[in-house]
């Protein structure tokens, strides 16, 4: 990295947006309009070494030691912990009558014609489950009070089952926490303790209940990683990215680790956002293929959020950025069932041993070496040619799958890649045709290590002639970090039929949570920030156990009806109820990024590499050597320092002025 001799009188300051993937951390340093870029092998043993590693390749130590760089992170810590079940050991504290609520569940089958169907372990084992008799009706009335004996004994109890974390969940605490809030005040010295109050207070007990357990489980682990975190970092300031596409501050984040579940791909999704205000796009189906999974989100003006996700069986009713994940990445293991059947992930190599190609000592084929085999991934530009790929490492393995499998290497290297591929359709399909899109009418962006080499085939499997492959795809969720804003989503059950509420006493029910808000955000804002407010509502017809979120405005009901028979194809004659008030509070993040510099000469392939399936050997490109003006039909293949984009047979491909590449089908 180069630096001004001013840099001696007055050290910049720098910007950097982390992406800690399990395959590869990605890193985006804005640098006085200066955007440079990065990747490392994960270390998912401890993700911050990986993180140290980069800062210091990228030539950050002395900024860091004088307190001139600002960190934006997303992390994978909680998405692991809780993928792996590796949380800590949690009390779970319920209502007497009301401590198996988390392992009853909603009683749905995953397997409807299953009839033996295998055991699902409780989230909390029986003898961490805990009761106290204390009681609220339905209203917030309170039917027996929690007195100073019950707590006295509760500590006891809890003191001997030896926890890591406490979870306290009571009924109907999202109408009155009185007894949550005293009862985590005589245990919070124990250990990290949390309330379902504070962690999501809305009705159904049992989604606030796994919530709320899931904070409490993967808190003191994200905990720790945060303080080393800051700890290594000398204190720098870090903000960190929420599932729902906004930051928060490493204090605030230490205590809602359930809220960082999507952490790594909402960053990518700002950036989407982001180059669709700057290219005028505002239908964008995304596409994240990194080593380890593949996430689908589609943007319609903006990205929706939900509250249905999932992780592994547990519902998360905390407010997320909508999208899709599957197991199937560059890392993803081709493998062999009993039958001889190939299959496609969703085991991963990850970083250590990685795939075959890596050189680490991996012995199975994933997509990447397919990719590799078949001549469409170069071994000498691997990030920017800092990583050669091991093609004799790869042929090996191809080799002996196929033996195998009886199949010919190239024929088996191409089937692990459409299958992988035939995965990603899948979810594409349910992100968008599923809920009533028509993908035609929508440009695919790919981004993420592996993106580029699949989005022409993607594209056509869907029907769709337009992709966008963005400057600096393979890093693209760490660049999103730098464009994310700082934000806070919360949202509390308020249930009444709508005739019966009050627009007044609605508003001051928002004033109360603006407020609350603004609190929580203030050590994060700076003097010339402005914050957006917008307020929401989640409304149903009575009888649905399920709600459609809205404008909050005089007339909500009737822009219910109108939706609900947009999404539903059907009204129905029944009250409109009103569920959740929801407030999102943000403050976009002003950054001024560099644009562009594009080659002066006319566009010439480095060199032509064979590619199996094509009848003439295929030009190979370098992206920063392309000409504004200039137009490639493919086969081609077009090389930068963190990706590879194959453009296919059929395919055009030419610049913007903001240096992505625009792909047409022909």
């Amino acid at each position: 990295m180069s630096h001004t001799a001013s840099d001696s009188i007055t050290p910049p300051t720098y910007i950097l947006g982390i992406d800690a993937g399990g395959t590869f951390t990605d890193f985006a340093l804005l640098n006085n309009g200066r955007l440079d870029i990065h990747k490392v092998l994960s270390t998912p043993d401890n993700p911050a070494h990986a993180i140290l590693q980069g800062i210091q390749e990228l030539g950050l130590q002395d900024s860091l030691a004088q307190g001139k760089l600002t960190i934006i992170h997303g992390s994978t810590v909680a998405t692991n912990a809780a993928l792996e079940r590796k949380g800590a050991r949690t009390v779970y504290i319920a209502n007497a009558g009301f401590k198996d609520i988390l392992a009853i569940g909603r009683q749905a089958r995953e397997q409807l014609y299953q009839l033996n169907p295998e055991p699902v372990l409780p989230p909390v084992p029986e003898e961490l489950c805990l009761e106290i008799d204390c009681r609220r009706d339905a209203n917030g009335k309170l039917i027996k009070a929690l007195d100073q004996s019950m707590i006295t004994k509760l500590r006891d109890t809890v003191i001997a089952c030896k926890p890591e974390a406490i979870a306290i969940n009571l009924l109907f605490s999202y109408l009155n926490d009185e007894e949550e809030r005293a009862i985590e005040s005589a245990l919070r010295d124990l250990c990290f303790t949390t309330r379902s109050s504070f962690v999501l207070p809305k009705y159904k007990e049992y989604e606030r209940g796994i919530a709320t357990w899931l904070n409490a489980c993967l808190g003191p682990k994200v905990a720790d990683y945060m303080n080393t975190l800051s700890e290594e970092l000398r204190d720098c300031p870090i903000s960190i990215m929420q599932s729902a596409g906004g930051t928060m501050s490493l204090d605030q984040a230490s205590q809602r680790a359930v809220n960082l579940l999507l952490s790594g791909p909402a960053g990518g999704l700002a950036a989407i956002r982001h180059l669709g205000q700057l290219t005028g796009s505002k239908r964008i189906i995304s596409f994240d293929m990194g080593g380890t999974s593949t996430d689908v989100a589609l943007m319609d003006g903006d990205f929706s959020l939900t509250d249905e996700g999932k992780i592994n069986r547990w519902p998360i009713a905390i407010p997320m950025l909508d999208m899709h994940t599957i197991g199937a990445g560059g890392g993803s293991v081709a493998w062999l069932d009993e039958a001889g059947m190939l299959h496609v992930g969703p085991q991963s190599a990850g970083s250590d041993p990685g795939p075959a190609c890596y050189g680490r000592g991996g012995k199975e084929i994933t997509v990447t070496d397919a990719n590799l085999f078949l001549g469409k991934l170069q071994a000498n530009a691997f990030l920017g040619g800092r990583m050669q790929l091991d093609v004799t490492a790869t042929t090996r393995a191809v080799t002996a799958l196929a033996i195998k499998a009886n199949m010919t290497p190239h024929a088996l290297a191409e089937g692990v890649i459409q299958l992988a591929e035939q995965q990603m359709v899948q979810a594409l399909h349910a992100i968008s045709v599923q809920r009533g899109h028509d993908p035609q009418s929508f440009s695919l962006c790919c981004f993420g290590g592996a993106g580029g080499m699949h989005v022409c085939a993607l594209a056509e499997q869907m029907q769709i002639k337009r992709a966008i492959v963005p400057r600096n795809s393979g890093v693209l969720s760490a660049f999103g970090m730098l464009c994310a804003p700082k934000q806070r989503q919360l949202v509390h059950t308020h249930l009444e039929r709508w005739s019966n509420s009050s627009y007044d006493n609605l508003k001051q029910e928002f004033a109360r949570l603006e407020q609350e808000a603004r609190t929580s955000m203030a050590s994060e804002l700076e003097s010339n920030d402005t914050l957006n407010v917008t307020r929401s509502l989640d409304m149903r017809y009575q009888g649905q156990s399920f709600s459609l979120n809205v404008a909050y405005e005089p007339d909500a009901d009737q822009t219910f009806i109108a939706r609900h028979q947009r999404q539903f194809g059907h009204t129905l004659d029944a009250p409109v109820e009103l569920v959740n008030l929801a407030l999102e509070i943000k403050a976009e993040r002003e950054q001024h990024f560099p644009q562009p510099v594009f080659d002066d000469n006319p566009t010439q392939a480095k060199h032509y590499v064979a590619v199996y399936g094509c009848a003439q050997k295929v030009p190979v490109y370098a992206r920063d050597l392309l000409n504004l003006n200039s137009e490639i039909v493919g086969p081609a293949i077009i090389t930068e320092h963190v990706s590879t984009t194959w453009v296919k047979p059929g395919w055009k491909v030419s610049l913007d002025g903001y240096g992505n590449l625009l792909l047409l089908h022909l």
